[in-house]
């Protein structure tokens, strides 16, 4: 689906869901694998890549600091560059892609002259002060007033060297910047963190995998601290694995409509942490009366819509990062499962909790499902229209942004729905 309605209804299945729906490549495997082999000396090539707005953004801001980037088919990327990139002449908007900008903040500091790294009106309220601090304290001319994009860095050509704290309490991401952008120092550089925190533990593995894949040596210290040595990355051919967050959605519609959907490739293949909401799903209808969801927060709004349909109520706990993803997720699926029906969850501090009601299955509630320009929000509440007859999806293009074609492997498999184009000016 190229072109999306304002809105779509949802028509729940009258049979299983049955059929061959293959997830796209991995946003985080794929912006992690871009900014990679831009910093590499060579040129490498991408297969099974995602292609949507996120990825497009770091696309775009990497040609413009002089990688040279080509598009081949629907899932690959080649990528050739000298190892450096080159201040922009204009500053790199990426929209709300919270990887690329946390990333792109960090290298940045590479570049021999002025870097803003800006987003949308979404992203301008999504903190980045705890990287801007810690690479203000390698020595790096950083400034974001709000605590939050726009950022301005003047890089000075190298990453630094040296030990560098940061707060990863927020995101997992931050911790990410700093590694990727170390092997680029002119000396080895140690990433430690402040207080030991850290949000989704997982995704800095897959940072770390991503980095070695193209040469970079890492070393784990102590489950706190990192030490890079300053190699540079070298040029490489990557595989993008399928993105295990996408595929918590087509596990969770076989789960509720007792569906067969082929996605092509086993639960225990990935590598990325959101694979780990396999089993939760698996145990629907009776899942764990408190899960514990730091290490798996993107399949959170899949797991609290199904926990709508459990056969007992649900408390979300380890979430509070949800706040500041692209909306408030934590106050968005309260929100949103209580337009369902009324008390059907709610915010208990930074805890999630369904009320679950088995018997909502088979009912027609007619309820419209504020997406708050967030895809998570807008693929999970689908699955709700698959149990419940009247759930309309507001602005469902804005799954683009990691998934562009989610609806239509929806209908792929047998889910029937009703758009509609408003005629607002």
């Amino acid at each position: 689906m190229t072109n999306y309605p304002d809105e779509l209804t949802i028509i729940p299945p009258a049979s299983p869901l049955r059929g061959r729906a293959t997830p796209p490549g991995s946003k985080s495997i794929t912006n992690r694998a871009l900014l990679l082999a831009a910093l590499a000396k060579g040129a490498s090539r991408l297969t099974g890549a995602l292609k949507s707005d996120d990825t497009r953004h770091m696309a775009a801001a990497l040609r413009a600091m002089g990688v040279d980037i080509s598009e081949p088919d629907e899932t690959s990327f080649h990528i050739s560059g000298d190892g450096r990139l080159r201040a922009p002449a204009a500053p790199l908007f990426l929209g709300n892609a919270g990887t690329a900008t946390r990333f792109l903040t960090a290298a940045a500091a590479t570049v021999d002259g002025r870097v803003v790294v800006d987003g949308d009106a979404h992203m301008r309220k999504r903190p980045i002060a705890p990287l801007v601090t810690a690479l203000r304290s390698l020595g790096v001319d950083i400034e974001a007033p709000t605590g939050c994009p726009p950022v301005t860095i003047r890089g000075r050509g190298d990453f630094g060297q040296g030990r560098v704290e940061i707060d990863g309490g927020l995101s997992s991401q931050y911790v990410s910047a700093l590694l990727i952008a170390a092997p680029l120092g002119r000396g080895p550089v140690e990433v430690a963190l402040k207080g030991g925190d850290i949000g989704a533990r997982g995704y800095v593995d897959l940072t770390i995998a991503a980095m070695r894949a193209v040469g970079a040596r890492v070393e784990q210290v102590d489950p706190s601290l990192w030490r890079v040595a300053p190699t540079g990355y070298a040029a490489r051919d990557y595989v993008v694995e399928p993105d295990a967050s996408a595929a918590t959605y087509l596990w969770a519609a076989n789960a509720l409509t007792g569906g067969a959907i082929d996605l092509g490739v086993s639960p225990s293949a990935f590598t990325q942490p959101d694979a780990r909401a396999y089993d939760l799903i698996a145990s629907f209808p009776n899942m764990p009366a408190v899960i514990e969801a730091s290490q798996t927060q993107d399949a959170v709004p899949t797991l609290a819509v199904l926990a709508a349909f459990n056969n007992a109520p649900v408390r979300f706990v380890g979430i509070a990062n949800l706040r500041v993803k692209e909306c408030d997720r934590i106050n968005a699926l309260a929100t949103e499962l209580s337009r369902i029906r009324p008390g059907l969850a709610r915010e208990d501090g930074d805890d999630l909790i369904v009320a679950s009601d088995p018997a909502l299955a088979g009912q027609t509630l007619s309820a419209r499902i504020e997406t708050y320009r967030d895809h998570r929000i807008a693929m999970s509440f689908a699955l709700a229209g698959l149990r419940i007859g009247g759930v309309t999806i507001l602005d469902p293009g804005c799954v683009a942004k990691t998934y562009p074609g989610y609806w239509d492997d929806l209908a792929a498999v047998g889910v029937e729905y009703v758009g509609r184009v408003s005629s607002r000016g």
